[in-house]
């Protein structure tokens, strides 16, 4: 367990993007033999969707979020609730269910997801988010698995979400565009005359994931060089942090 909860923090780490991450949990799930996950993080931002990272079906993710399903999902709703993990199955088993929330769960019987047990993430800074590791398996199969991984599903469930929250939660806008917490930490340092190698040293993280910062920043500010948007972040007020 050891080797594999650091293989997945090495991961997370030098992730760049929502594939990254989606990668690093889909195999570390599947190497403890859960089949799928879905990790829920609600937007503070008004008109700016859900972030949703997931192995369940593509063509349910896509209903759920186009129906604005988290509005009554009831795993959802009672991690909004509470700070214990909890079980679930699609016939309510563990949920106290009303009439559309019943519909729900029976159309998501449909596309395979009869159990899961859900982790909900309630941190420091007042943001929510649930993580849910779910299999299309009946409850005795699926649950020996989760009795035998609880604490450390908790463990990686937390560290998802402080990696996740760092790259999908914006800290700084610019000239009225909004950057990234990595893309302000990258610009900061390349104001001061750092190379790509250099913030990749001073923060931890690998060149080429300091270059792509640096270059979505770039493409963001709409300017042709990355030193443009140093300058730009550099002239800008710091009254513009959130």
């Amino acid at each position: 367990m050891y080797e594999l909860f650091h293989r997945f923090a090495e991961q997370l780490t030098g992730s760049v993007d929502k594939v990254d991450l989606h990668d690093a949990l889909a195999e570390t799930a599947s190497s403890l033999d859960i089949p799928l996950f879905a990790y829920l993080f609600p937007s503070l931002q008004l008109g700016r969707a859900t972030d949703l990272i997931s192995t369940y079906p593509q063509p349910w993710t896509s209903h759920y979020l186009h129906r604005r399903y988290e509005d009554v999902d009831p795993v959802v709703d009672q991690a909004r609730r509470r700070q214990e993990i909890f079980r679930w199955d699609a016939n309510g088993g563990g949920l106290d269910l009303s009439p559309p929330q019943r519909r729900l769960m029976d159309e998501a019987n449909q596309f395979g997801l009869r159990s899961g047990f859900t982790i909900p993430i309630h941190d420091r800074r007042g943001l929510f988010a649930a993580l849910t590791f779910a299999s299309d398996e009946r409850q005795p199969l699926f649950f020996r698995v989760i009795d035998r991984y609880e604490r450390a599903l908790e463990l990686i469930a937390i560290f998802f979400h402080i990696q996740a929250r760092r790259r999908l939660t914006t800290d700084r806008t610019v000239d009225g565009v909004a950057l990234s917490s990595r893309e302000t930490q990258c610009l900061q340092w390349a104001s001061q005359g750092k190379s790509a190698w250099e913030i990749g040293e001073i923060l931890g993280i690998s060149q080429r994931t300091a270059a792509f910062h640096l270059d979505n920043a770039k493409k963001k500010l709409g300017v042709r060089t990355v030193t443009q948007a140093a300058i730009r972040f550099a002239m800008s007020k710091p009254s513009d942090d959130t």
